[in-house]
């Protein structure tokens, strides 16, 4: 309505623009169909190998959280919907296990339980098969299981280490920290965050609040060594950069890192127990061994 009062030569010099974005149009639409340009623009840290078992040694570049956030499939020939997937026997009895106990027209809140399963079985990460196979078993469309697998951070869909190490980059931990424990670990395995040390053992990635303030700062380790029998998601707390070194070589040599803080044994002050340091006077709850 307003271009009959417009300034000729404003208007004019709005037509030239928009004709010159018009004629960078078809370069823009290449270069975004363009897997080597795409990639590389997203993918500004080095490519670093890892062993996927049964796969062999695949290149995967390292994304800035590409275990998190990279929303957008990508076919490859070890993460394809081609490729065949199903939980074993043993961890399909654990699968209908988390079936029963939702009514029918319920199922589809198994959903988490089953991705973290399959998560498991599956070293640490989502193949797109996965994801497909257990939209089949919830009897929803495979969107609904991706919404869910690309909302929350705990599911990986690209491959990570054995031993997957998240530290906490909340504030607690960062006034804590955490920074130094992240350049500490940075340099002791040899990569950066987000990254997979060559032998396919450790990745080092970051997660937001744990819920472990008070013993900042902190990681998580969670440890796809076993599978799912033997899966475990630890907390270690009160780093320094030597003690968070420390975890990661106990890990390597395959012994097993004190849980918790690594100066304390519970949440206190640092110079010791304040409060409870006698027994309480009562009333008491009443004996429950038996009950």
């Amino acid at each position: 309505a307003g271009l009959g009062t417009a300034n000729p030569s404003s208007l004019a010099a709005t037509i030239m623009a928009l004709r010159r974005a018009a004629s960078q149009l078809p370069a823009l639409v290449a270069r975004a169909a363009n897997p080597a340009i795409r990639n590389a623009a997203a993918n500004p840290v080095a490519t670093s190998a890892f062993r996927a078992p049964s796969m062999g040694m695949i290149a995967q570049q390292s994304r800035p959280y590409a275990h998190v956030i990279i929303n957008q499939h990508r076919d490859t020939e070890y993460n394809n919907e081609k490729l065949p997937w199903d939980f074993t026997p043993a961890n399909m009895k654990k699968a209908e296990a988390v079936l029963a106990k939702y009514p029918d027209n319920y199922k589809q809140s198994a959903m988490i339980p089953l991705l973290d399963l399959a998560q498991q079985q599956n070293d640490g990460w989502l193949p797109v098969s996965a994801m497909n196979r257990i939209a089949t078993m919830l009897g929803v469309a495979n969107m609904r299981v991706y919404e869910v697998a690309t909302f929350y951070s705990m599911f990986n869909r690209n491959p990570v280490g054995k031993y997957h190490v998240m530290i906490c980059g909340t504030t607690p931990c960062m006034v804590r920290g955490a920074q130094k424990i992240e350049k500490a670990l940075e340099e002791h395995l040899g990569i950066k965050k987000w990254g997979t040390t060559d032998d396919g053992m450790f990745t080092l990635g970051e997660m937001e609040c744990m819920g472990s303030c008070v013993n900042a700062p902190m990681f998580v380790v969670a440890d796809y060594t076993g599978g799912s029998d033997k899966y475990t998601y630890n907390y270690y707390e009160d780093l320094t950069p030597d003690s968070a070194k420390k975890v990661i070589d106990q890990l390597k040599k395959g012994e097993t890192p004190k849980v918790g803080s690594q100066i304390r044994s519970k949440a206190e002050p640092a110079s010791g127990q304040t409060t409870l340091t006698e027994t309480p006077p009562g009333p008491y709850c009443r004996d429950l061994t038996n009950a």
